[in-house]
């Protein structure tokens, strides 16, 4: 079994049998799916047989492959191991601004954007990467936003069950800007309180200073 996908650029081509795909380190792409990718490019009216084109195929299918490498794993798993020993610290730990590109579920258009993750802990921290890490495993994902927004909301909540969880995700939308309306600069923002910070009000809005909202 090929563990991993192939590196970000590594682009140049394959040829032979599978016994060759698997010896480059790259993942093996089954016949229907490049097929699947040949119909979509004839359809929209190009020549799948051009040089530009030929091994086009492979390549989108293994970007897809890396685009919702989310499916592989429960992003929770990145909350297993906890901190007891903070010193006594019982305030908001908070990771602002953090990027992320998802692909929407309705267009597969890109999704970019940043996130602001924040959680009041109760008796328990986690290393701080992990916040991101477990955004990145949602993200990796087909998705909507709104859903996205409350599922990071959610795991953390679970794993860690603070006494709040905070988070505000702003982020551009491919199938917004590149087709249809075709409006540029305009983003969508989405949070999602649990705990403290959605029945404290006081609590809530210290929150979302900190994040630099109003």
């Amino acid at each position: 079994m090929v563990r991993n996908l192939c590196p970000v650029g590594d682009d140049h081509d394959d040829h032979g049998h599978d016994g060759d795909v698997l010896e480059t380190g790259k993942l093996p792409v089954p016949d229907n799916v490049l097929d699947a990718i040949r119909t979509l490019i004839a359809w929209s009216g190009d020549d799948v047989t051009r040089e530009g084109l030929l091994d086009t195929p492979k390549r989108v299918a293994r970007a897809w492959k890396e685009y919702c490498s989310g499916y592989a794993a429960d992003p929770g798993l990145h909350l297993s191991r906890t901190f007891e020993e903070v010193g006594g610290y019982d305030e908001v730990v908070l990771l602002k601004d953090i990027p992320f590109q998802s692909h929407c579920e309705h267009h597969m258009a890109p999704i970019t954007g940043t996130a602001s993750i924040a959680y009041l802990p109760r008796d328990r921290v986690v290393g701080i990467s992990k916040l991101a890490r477990v955004l990145h495993g949602f993200a990796q994902r087909l998705q909507v936003q709104e859903r996205l927004t409350a599922e990071v909301a959610q795991c953390i909540q679970d794993h860690l069950q603070p006494r709040g969880v905070a988070v505000v995700i702003e982020a551009q939308h491919g199938c917004m800007t590149g087709r249809g309306v075709r409006t540029h600069g305009v983003t969508m923002v989405t949070s999602r309180m649990l705990g403290v910070f959605l029945d404290d009000p006081r609590s809530r809005r210290e929150v979302l200073s900190l994040m630099g909202r109003p």
